[in-house]
């Protein structure tokens, strides 16, 4: 494996072993950062009906802790995935700076919270650094522009 590859593999699995030591939250998300199985036994053996029916028994916990894990175990990929798609962009553009393969905005919610939001990556084709690179994507760039019947000139101007 080249050390790039090395490099990659990294960047996508660093997310993913977050999931190894997840615990579930039980609704206290913003409060705790999940509970181990006794905690699990302590909150539901305290409550009469879900005692009763058997509830609080290890075998919940276990299938709370699953279920929520393969959740995170997707939500993970998709960052890994995220993380690594961007670090090919720099690698690949030779970019200085990080930030020319990210884009990001606020924006409001219907509750009004704000929320930020973000593309995997992004070109910015000034500052690729690797010429050959650098060519490819202008050239790219023309033809979808050609395609939608819009010169650069024109785009520019209404961009600004």
């Amino acid at each position: 494996m080249t050390t790039n590859e090395q490099q990659y593999l990294e960047i996508f699995l660093e997310p993913v072993r977050k999931c190894k030591n997840y615990k579930p939250k039980f609704g206290q998300g913003n409060q705790k950062q999940g509970f181990s199985l006794n905690e699990f036994k302590a909150l539901y053996g305290a409550d009469p009906f879900y005692s009763w029916i058997g509830l609080d028994a290890d075998l919940m916990y276990a299938a709370h802790r699953a279920a929520g894990g393969m959740t995170s175990v997707y939500r993970q990929i998709g960052i890994g995935c995220e993380r690594l798609f961007r670090k090919i962009i720099i690698n690949t553009t030779g970019y200085t700076d990080p930030e020319y393969a990210t884009w990001s905005y606020t924006a409001k919610t219907r509750s009004g919270r704000t929320k930020k939001l973000s593309l995997d990556g992004r070109l910015e084709l000034s500052e690729i650094k690797i010429q050959e690179v650098h060519f490819q994507c202008k050239t790219m760039d023309e033809g979808v522009l050609r395609g939608l019947g819009r010169s650069r000139r024109t785009v520019e101007r209404h961009c600004i």
